[in-house]
């Protein structure tokens, strides 16, 4: 059998297609590449966005005292001093960008003036950190974003 110069393109295109087809599936069926919504109601939670962008301007003038330091057996988030109110409640949210299994929140104290996160909740890597906090029925927001 000879194969002429139109037959050898439709193969050459045939199999080129079956090399891209070939490569979307396995990207897409692939598990580390997980593509999950950052949060299940995220419709519910752009709605209360400007709830947060008020909390954050409350925190303005809190924002840089937050001291984050990577101890031995965790991070310790130390809060400003010049925070004075006396019935702080609120939570600490840390959100892992690459594996939503990871994130978790700790609740705040009323009287101390520092976290401890334990170093085997952390794994290396980004983590992005909201601490929330209601005084005087006012309420604060301070984000960051961390290396650990």
């Amino acid at each position: 059998m000879k194969l002429n110069w139109g037959t050898s393109i439709v193969l050459a295109f045939i199999a080129f297609i079956s090399f891209i087809m070939y490569f979307v599936i396995i990207a897409s069926s692939d598990n580390r590449a997980n593509h999950d919504l950052v949060t299940e109601e995220y419709y519910k939670e752009e709605l209360a966005y400007q709830n947060e962008i008020d909390a954050m301007a409350n925190a303005q003038p809190y924002n840089s005292d937050f001291v984050f330091t990577h101890q031995e057996n965790g991070l310790e988030i130390k809060f400003p001093q010049s925070i004075t109110c006396e019935n702080i409640n609120g939570k600490v949210s840390l959100y892992r960008p690459s594996n939503k299994h990871l994130d978790f929140n700790l609740s705040l104290s009323e009287s101390k003036k520092h976290l401890l996160i334990p170093d085997k909740r952390l794994l290396d890597g980004r983590w992005d950190i909201k601490i929330y906090w209601k005084c005087q029925e006012k309420e604060y927001l301070v984000k960051r974003s961390i290396t650990y």
